[in-house]
């Protein structure tokens, strides 16, 4: 699907998403970390997977409405690996880890951050290190840690949403600021949208999010700070469930075989890639 960006008069334009040119790299299955497959996924060949679009690089549409991205091409080498196909199903960002807790999907790939908060209710495999970055229309002045007042655009319920624009909001309120107006969007699109179109002042997005939203901005935009808040992306899955040891270990496998930096390379993905797979990493 292609990127939606808005015009400065408010008219809607498309930029093709960029898709790297090439075939997707894959993997060859691993028959020791297969066998550890939980038994109604092995049976059924498939793994469900609960995804949210478009969110690119990491996970939107081609022009042929086909899913893809530098986190589905990870997720299809792991299927690889385990010797399953893997199946997205899409839905709305904030139904897809009650989705896995209830079973309709078997785990979730969706650029999530893995927070303490959210591992309390669901386990997360670690597969990528974003920081949260923001931005703004060229030739503004904002500054993140100065933002009390201004208009912030946010994807709802993502990490931005939860907890860095509203941590950073309270602390203009105490500091006898005024709070960070939050505005929220149910997709990153909308949320570039608004910012071109002048009805916010800046946007708040993990960074390789905000690092794409910028470069298709056909020069609108530009970065409002450095990157921070450093943490996990993470594939979810149920708690305690024997599937995240079994997708840990084929992660392993990825990045021990030199497939994983390979993918990432060619997404342009490099920064954020890590050396070990975990299980439940977040940052005390």
């Amino acid at each position: 699907m292609a990127l939606v960006l808005a015009t400065a008069t408010g008219c809607v334009t498309n930029t093709e998403s960029t898709v790297p040119p090439g075939d997707p790299i894959r993997a060859g299955k691993v028959d020791a970390i297969a066998a550890q497959l939980p038994a109604p996924i092995a049976a059924s060949g498939q793994m469900r997977v609960g995804v949210n679009v478009p969110y690119a690089p990491n996970e939107f549409k081609d022009d042929d409405g086909t899913i893809v991205g530098f986190a589905v091409e990870l997720v299809d080498a792991l299927g690889d690996v385990l010797g399953v196909t893997m199946v997205y199903n899409e839905a709305d960002f904030d139904r897809i880890i009650p989705a896995v807790q209830s079973g309709t999907f078997d785990m979730g790939s969706s650029s999530f951050t893995d927070t303490k908060e959210r591992e309390q209710s669901v386990d997360f495999v670690t597969y990528f290190s974003a920081g949260v970055r923001w931005a703004q229309r060229v030739g503004e002045d904002v500054d993140p840690n100065n933002a009390c007042g201004l208009r912030v655009a946010v994807q709802t319920t993502t990490y931005e949403d939860i907890d860095e624009v509203p941590a950073k909001s309270d602390a203009c309120v105490a500091a006898g600021q005024p709070p960070i107006d939050k505005v929220k969007y149910d997709s990153q699109d909308e949320a570039t949208n608004a910012l071109i179109l002048g009805r916010v002042d800046a946007l708040s997005a993990d960074s390789p999010v905000t690092a794409y939203a910028i470069e298709r901005s056909e020069g609108r935009l530009e970065p409002a700070g450095e990157v921070f808040d450093a943490a996990p992306y993470g594939w979810v899955v149920a708690k305690g469930s024997p599937l995240g040891p079994v997708l840990r270990q084929a992660m392993q496998e990825l990045i021990d075989s030199g497939v994983y930096a390979q993918i990432a390379q060619r997404w342009g993905m490099e920064d954020g890639i890590i050396d070990t797979a975990q299980i439940n990493a977040a940052p005390s």
